[in-house]
């Protein structure tokens, strides 16, 4: 749906439990109780068909004796009453319910019986726009505001992280153990079985809540894997977002005819699709509270580089190996440092990092350790770490630490390792707002989280370079594609297959095709031994597993005894097997080439997915792939690529040049256009696909084929939406002939350049603001959009840019913001009128209903365009520098 009266679940004013009960033990009872003893101001209702008094307060026995109407509903009755609750909800002006409540379904038709009844749910809510949560969660929890409308743990702290979880019990967990940890969190949402809010919804409204500095998320399963992406994509770009999926292992999917279609449906594509929102992927229970602990004190590391601070050898040693198995970067500690560090430490102190400063330190030996730390700028974070001795006071060295002043320099990670004493140190730590863990693994990994989510930040803000434009024809393709559907094939044959590949650009070995021995003999003749012979069939996909291949023949007596051969073993292991011929190669002799996998197919949460890996006939034994989601461009190939163990081949090694990964990247992307332009490609496998110096040769192919998706546009089974190509388009204004395609991530360089060529008045007018120069960071939000929801238009002459048009759209298409901008030199010639037109006319197609801009009160040029375009102002607070101005789109 959207984020549509979300409001009234995250803040809402006024709140009714219905189902509100005294009945000791009762689900009913503990969110009553919760629900009152939260400290929350607004009004609190409760209903119950029994009527009479909890606590004090009245309860209501049915919903349409409420005094007003709430934000909120709660609702614990049993799955018949609810359809009913919730058009009586609506009626009274209800806009947001979580269910408790589960199904009605019982036994082996549970899930058919609770599918009918979530649609009468459903049903029930639309006339309304009431947004439900759940049905089968714990409840939901604002401690920010004091509310606790859930059966969850009591006593919640007030923070900054919000808890999102499908699962009842694991949010339940990480509420209990904030309490003991004395972690706030902002919101605590139990999502149960997603009728209507999903993961992306919720995640479109924390990317705006202010309060909430980080999200954790538990996750079984996403639905509207579109919706999914470009919320985690919006809200990851301003804030940490750790995740957990639970359900890993689930059993494999079903035998398929590609490598890269046996991984649809795993946790790798998860992995995949996380990474690519730039999430931070967790793998247990114990990590997901790590990172709560470290976000929950507002870690902010200076930089990666990390300083251990430690009163045993023994356990910095430990610490500094850990943070090498997790990627981590030791800080070098300068000579000044150790000076400073010389005056205030005991002769034996170890004078490098870790620092060790023995284990008779005592409180005031930790601060001036701290404190000189500090002082270096090439130390990101302190990890200070504490073994109890009898020598001295845990609880005095953590009281110390914690009124350092360093502390309110650099961030500071406590580890204090032990029994009681130490964990009444790690309390004075927790006090004081320091993380603070039991274990070295932890505290790294509570550090490495944020470090890891900083990596996937400058990841996802690197500039793509230029991709030379793709030799494709997608004409052919389909008409090769339609000719085996025409013929009931579901699988292409090799050189099909190999035709489709040539058509992207994708190198392949020359090949011919013959109908018997003695063709095959004089192909060989005409090009040149040695040669390959493979059979071709319509009916096998796997050549090798029936004795279809043969390789190295060195003279035409050979060619002629290995086909006869290879039809004698086709026979008996595949004797319903129509032969329809043979296919001729020559021999590549590339001895240094790796050999690799690329691949295609389709995920049932998210779509295409593709993958590269090392390949070969070993290709699933060797198990070694990444998977990515497209659509690819070179810097997102390229991280794929770098996360297999073939990678290291590629880049070279003893008397090995390195391997021209460019050209793979280059393949990558072309095949992620490939299934991009055509979608009646189900599977594709590029096995092997060889690697060196001079470049790739794709010396095999199996491609899976069906039937056109009727009623789809191109890209609608892409998790991210693919560079709309259909939008680039040419028009003619006052004898100029100019042309309008959507921005591209690589367009950076072309976005710096006319933002020099702008005035200083022009750039305040737009930016509400001088601007001296582009950063990188603002260049690539501003080039690497999401094409679902945003859109920019380049106006060009040729290559010089004239204008952009951007249209932002809310996640339901109910309204859209528009931005406009004319390069200085080029204005008063209708470009602007011409760009905005095209804006809204697009804004228009993708149902956006009304459009909206914020434009500077002196920008009397905007204001005029806004007005002839049909835009009224809506005045504006006195004092505000901005108008607003909107047009409904519906006429248009």
């Amino acid at each position: 749906m959207s984020t549509r009266n979300l409001d009234k679940l995250m803040s809402p004013r006024s709140v009714v439990a219905i189902g509100a009960s005294s009945r000791p033990h009762s689900v009913g009872e503990a969110v009553t109780r919760n629900l009152l003893a939260g400290g929350f101001q607004g009004d609190i209702y409760l209903v119950n068909t029994k009527g009479g008094t909890i606590e004090g307060r009245t309860v209501f026995r049915k919903v349409s004796e409420l005094p007003a109407a709430p934000d909120l509903a709660v609702i614990t009755t049993p799955a018949e009453t609810i359809p009913g609750l919730i058009v009586a909800l609506g009626e009274l002006g209800t806009r947001a319910a979580v269910l408790i409540s589960a199904g009605p379904g019982a036994g082996s038709d549970a899930r058919a019986v609770n599918a009918r009844w979530r649609k009468r749910l459903l049903r029930a809510a639309k006339p309304y726009l009431m947004r439900i949560v759940g049905p089968n969660c714990i409840g939901f929890a604002a401690p920010r505001i004091g509310l606790n409308a859930s059966f969850g743990p009591s006593g919640l702290k007030a923070g900054r992280i919000a808890a999102v979880a499908q699962s009842g019990a694991v949010l339940a967990g990480l509420a209990d153990w904030g309490v003991a940890q004395g972690i706030g969190f902002s919101h605590l949402i139990s999502m149960g079985d997603m009728a209507d809010v999903d993961f992306g919804d919720t995640l479109d409204m924390l990317a705006r809540e202010y309060d909430t500095r980080a999200v954790l998320m538990y996750v079984e399963g996403i639905t509207q894997a579109r919706k999914f992406m470009s919320a985690a994509r919006s809200v990851a770009r301003v804030k940490p977002v750790i995740v957990l999926k639970g359900g890993r292992h689930a059993s494999a999917a079903a035998a398929t005819a590609s490598h890269t279609g046996s991984m649809a449906g795993s946790a790798a594509v998860y992995d995949a699709a996380f990474a690519r929102a730039g999430l931070v992927n967790v793998l247990g229970l114990g990590e997901l509270f790590d990172a709560a602990e470290t976000l929950g004190h507002g870690l902010a590391p200076r930089n990666s580089r990390l300083a251990i601070l430690t009163n045993g050898g023994g356990a910095g040693i430990v610490a500094t190996d850990l943070l090498a198995d997790e990627g981590g970067e030791m800080a070098s500690i300068l000579p000044r440092t150790i000076a400073q560090l010389d005056k205030k430490m005991p002769r034996s102190w170890s004078r490098a990092n870790p620092v060790d400063i023995v284990g008779d330190a005592n409180g005031a030996r930790y601060a001036a350790a701290l404190d000189a730390l500090a002082d270096d700028r090439g130390v990101g974070a302190v990890l200070a770490m504490n073994v109890p001795t009898a020598l001295t006071s845990s609880v005095e060295a953590a009281r110390a630490l914690a009124s350092a002043e360093g502390t309110k320099v650099v961030p500071v990670i406590g580890c204090w390792i032990g029994g009681p004493e130490a964990q009444a140190g790690r309390r004075v730590l927790h006090e004081a707002g320091i993380p603070a863990y039991d274990t070295p693994l932890r505290a790294v990994r509570g550090f490495m989280h944020i470090i890891e989510y900083r990596r996937g930040q400058r990841a996802l803000q690197r500039t793509p370079p230029s991709v030379s434009e793709a030799r494709a024809d997608p004409h052919l393709v389909r008409s090769i594609v339609a000719g085996a559907l025409a013929e009931k094939r579901e699988i292409l044959t090799e050189p099909e297959a190999k035709r489709v590949l040539a058509a992207y650009g994708i190198p392949v070995v020359p090949t011919e095709i013959v109908l018997d021995a003695a063709e095959a003999a004089a192909a060989a003749v005409r090009i040149g031994f040695p040669v390959a012979v493979k059979i071709l069939s319509r009916d096998i996909t796997h050549k090798s597993d029936v004795g279809g291949v043969a390789l190295d023949l060195v003279s035409e007596q050979a060619v002629l005894d290995a086909v006869r051969e290879m039809i004698g073993k086709v026979l008996v292991k595949a004797n319903k097997a129509r032969i329809d011929g043979f296919v001729v190669q020559p021999m590549i002799k590339r001895p240094h080439a790796v050999e690799l996998i690329l691949g295609a197919a389709e995920d049932p949460v998210f779509g295409p997915i593709l993958l590269v890996g090392h390949g070969g006939v070993a290709a699933e034994v060797i198990d070694d792939k990444a998977l990515a989601l497209p659509p690819l461009d070179p810097v997102l190939a390229e991280d794929a690529l770098s996360r297999t163990r073939v990678d290291r081949l590629l880049r070279g090694y003893r008397d090995r040049a390195p391997a021209d990964r460019g050209a793979v990247g280059e393949a990558m992307v072309r095949l992620s256009q490939l299934i991009a332009d055509v979608d009646e490609i189900a599977e594709l496998d590029i096995n092997p696909l060889l690697a060196d110096a001079d470049g790739v040769l794709a010396l095999d192919a199996r491609i899976v084929v069906r039937k056109p998706q009727a009623g789809h546009e191109r890209a609608a089974r892409f998790a991210i939406r693919p560079y709309p190509v259909e939008l680039e388009t040419e028009i003619e204004h006052r004898g100029e002939t100019l042309r309008i395609r959507p921005i591209r991530p690589d367009d950076e360089p072309l976005i710096q350049a006319f933002t020099k060529r702008l005035t200083p008045e022009d750039v305040r007018l737009r930016f509400f603001g001088p601007i001296r120069e582009l950063s990188h960071e603002m260049a690539a939000r501003l080039t690497q959009i999401d094409y679902d929801r945003a859109m920019a238009f380049l106006l060009l002459d040729g290559k010089e840019l004239l204008g952009v048009g951007r249209l932002a759209a809310d996640p339901g298409f109910e309204q859209a913001e528009f931005a406009l901008i004319v390069a200085s030199d080029r204005q008063g010639h209708g470009y602007g009128a011409l760009l905005l037109n095209h804006v809204l006319r697009y804004g228009k197609s993708r149902g956006v209903k009304r459009v909206i801009g914020h434009v500077l009160r002196e920008n009397s040029k905007m204001l005029e365009l806004a007005k002839h375009l049909g835009f009224r102002r809506e005045s504006g607070r006195a004092g505000e520098p901005d108008i607003r101005v909107v047009k409904s789109l519906a006429s248009l």
